[in-house]
């Protein structure tokens, strides 16, 4: 399927999972530091303390982005890289680094698309209650007016928010991120910290970056019924709201779901839920990290309770998410029906897979993520078709790298990364890409 002439074709990491330098350069301790540290919390003991040495290498996967023909580079900034208690004094080894990163994506015409902050918050403020504590609405915005003053001259697309689910659910609630709490008050808090600092930093990247494209991205679940059974489509409708609409009302409406607040009751005590009207300031684009599906079932005997499951025989990646492109269509279509967002990008959407004992010619043999890619940009490709307006596509990721909680056995990247030499290797799914952009078919 044929794409728009102007459709940008990106790549995209983030800093902890590939940066490494973790102690270089006066750079603070961020909560993955001491999560992945702390013993049991990540696969294997594996941190990011070295991950791909990007902090070193980053000329060399710049070459590789070149080579490749992407457009666009989405990168994330390092929050304690940055100012390295989080607040006060500023590093600027740390701003040099990222200045030069993006005067070399430059140099090669590649597009540089920062976020703000992909998960990787100062350990001095999480001491301070992270983003439960109210303050830390100010403290991000302090933070993101440092880095867009010194890079909004050059840098011209901004995500403010890498996937607030993510960081307020799993760092607060399940506990499976950093800062790894367990606790459904701390985790609503949290959440409702993120929809605020988003509101009130736009303004900000605006004035210090102008005529930028300033965004968000969300990682929207489609969340369907797994039978025709009034409790499953009842209770798929609560697992939507709690998967996207507690995040997706905010930004496009100023509010909750009210079926939400009602259930979560309690849990929202002493949260002023009518301030997240600020958070549906206008943007320029939203983005959208697809990954995945879910089959939503009643748990026989455990009333208003649920579990998930998968079609029988679905084809599933290492993960254990299903491969279905469907679902990726129907998600940009409702996205693009419900909300007035002028532009969407695809700001990730990838697959870990077993690697290849070792390269074949050269390059490492990969045809399950080769086939996975084709039938995802094939699914966009049909969005568009249906009026959606998807102005861009970001692999993740360029490298293998640290996979969080997974540590380095998961495998996302089109460039194959031997963590005990560094060394780069392309995959055929990188030559796919390749040919992809060429073309501008998938």
């Amino acid at each position: 399927m044929n794409f728009p002439k102007d459709f940008v074709w990106g790549v995209a990491a983030s800093s902890y999972q590939i940066e490494g330098a973790a102690r270089e350069d006066g750079r603070g301790e961020c909560t993955w530091t001491r999560f992945s540290h702390t013993p049991g919390k990540v696969k294997d003991g594996d941190t990011g303390d070295v991950a791909c040495d990007h902090y070193h290498r980053y000329p060399e996967d710049i070459a590789l982005m070149r080579d490749l023909g992407v457009h666009s580079y989405r990168f994330s900034v390092s929050w304690p890289r940055i100012l390295p208690t989080g607040r006060g004094m500023v590093n600027e080894a740390g701003l040099d680094f990222y200045s030069r990163v993006v005067d070399a994506l430059l140099a090669e015409g590649i597009q540089p698309a920062a976020t703000l902050y992909h998960w990787d918050f100062p350990q001095a403020l999480e001491d301070q209650g992270g983003w439960t504590n109210p303050d830390s609405v100010k403290w991000f915005v302090d933070y993101a007016d440092v880095v867009t003053r010194a890079l909004g001259d050059r840098v011209k697309f901004w995500v403010d928010f890498n996937e607030p689910w993510c960081s307020s659910m799993l760092g607060y609630l399940f506990g499976q991120h950093a800062p790894g709490v367990q606790d459904a008050v701390k985790a609503y808090r949290a959440a409702h910290h993120l929809m605020l600092a988003h509101g009130a930093v736009v303004p900000v990247i605006r004035q210090n970056s102008p005529g930028a494209q300033v965004g968000i991205t969300l990682n929207p679940v489609p969340q369907l019924p797994a039978t025709s059974s009034p409790e499953d489509i009842r209770l798929a409708w609560q697992a939507d709201g709690f998967a996207n609409r507690w995040f997706f009302d905010p930004v496009f409406k100023g509010s909750y779901p009210m079926d939400m607040v009602k259930l979560l009751g309690e849990t929202l005590d002493g949260l002023d839920l009518d301030a997240v009207q600020s958070a549906a300031v206008p943007t320029d684009f939203l983005g959208i990290n697809y990954y995945m599906r879910w089959l939503i079932e009643a748990i026989p005997g455990r009333p208003g309770e649920w579990g998930s499951t998968l079609p029988e025989g679905a084809e599933l990646t290492a993960m254990g998410w299903e491969v279905y492109p469907q679902g990726l269509t129907d998600m940009l279509v409702r996205v693009h029906r419900e909300t007035s967002v002028p532009a969407i990008y695809v700001t990730e959407c990838g697959a870990a897979y077993p690697e290849a004992a070792a390269p074949v010619n050269g390059i490492y043999e990969d045809p399950k993520r080769v086939a996975f890619l084709k039938g995802y940009l094939n699914g966009a490709a049909l969005a568009i078709q249906q009026g959606v307006p998807l102005k861009g596509f970001y692999v993740w990721s360029l490298l293998d790298n640290f996979e969080w909680a997974h540590g380095y056995e998961k495998r996302f990247g089109i460039v194959h990364v031997d963590f005990a030499t560094q060394k780069r290797t392309l995959k055929r799914s990188a030559l796919y890409f390749k040919d992809v952009i060429r073309n501008g078919a998938a």
